[in-house]
């Protein structure tokens, strides 16, 4: 009776042990990402979006990822973003610090937007939560005049993504809303809805696609259709 006894409690405790030490969501690695969308909104109409993303870990606690976009609407941006982070017994605590410049050259502008956001993340699920700043600005706004600054002091930012497999799968899809993604933030009424996939063809190299779409807004009655986005492209993982 004994021995039976001992061998389920040295299996326990080995499964408890190799549960502890997986990461839950994938090793991160220096990688760069190239992706290309063909994208329609109903302000600008159909264009296309070129993406280049560089996720460089520094250490276990932090990582830097940098991205640009260019788009053929004559929007351009870059982004910034800083991740400590921080291993629990159950998944990963991080912060993401956030700074992006938009520049809506058609419309002769600047969005500037900073960002600040705490989240959860284990296998199959990641939430974030957090607030941002917006400051826009006119290209012919006089340093005497006022009316065409804007800021947006107070904006609150979320993020909610589930996994059909644990996010180290080779293979993966994701489906996520949010107000906030790579390369925009809205407001906190003008929710984004986006489908996501992955699958490692070796383990360098990794196809990403996904599909995005945005109503006008979600918490009135009014929410129509706004725009749409598809991707795809290439992850090299180093």
């Amino acid at each position: 009776m004994k021995k039976p006894f001992i061998l389920l409690l040295l299996l326990a405790v080995g499964m408890t042990v190799s549960a502890a030490k997986r990461p839950g969501f994938g090793e991160r690695r220096y990688t760069i990402t190239g992706m290309a969308e063909y994208s329609y909104n109903t302000t600008w109409g159909h264009h296309g979006n070129f993406d280049v993303q560089s996720l460089m870990p520094i250490n276990k606690h932090f990582e830097l990822e940098a991205k640009l976009q260019f788009s053929t609407a004559n929007v351009y941006t870059e982004v910034v973003q800083l991740r400590p982070k921080f291993e629990l017994p159950v998944g990963e605590l991080f912060i993401e610090t956030d700074v992006m410049l938009r520049t809506i050259a058609r419309n002769r502008m600047n969005d500037f937007t900073a960002a600040l956001g705490v989240g959860y993340r284990m296998d199959h699920v990641s939430v974030t939560l957090g607030l941002y700043a917006r400051v826009l600005d006119n290209w012919d706004r006089s340093v005497h005049n006022d009316e065409t600054y804007m800021v947006e002091p107070f904006n609150f930012l979320y993020r909610v993504e589930a996994f059909c497999r644990p996010q180290d799968n080779p293979w993966n899809l994701s489906f996520m809303i949010s107000n906030v993604d790579d390369y925009q933030m809205e407001r906190t009424w003008q929710p984004l809805f986006m489908v996501g996939a992955w699958y490692d063809v070796t383990n360098n190299w990794r196809l990403n696609f996904g599909v995005q779409c945005k109503p006008t807004g979600m918490f009135h009655l009014d929410a129509t259709f706004y725009g749409a986005t598809a991707r795809a492209g290439f992850t090299y993982r180093f």
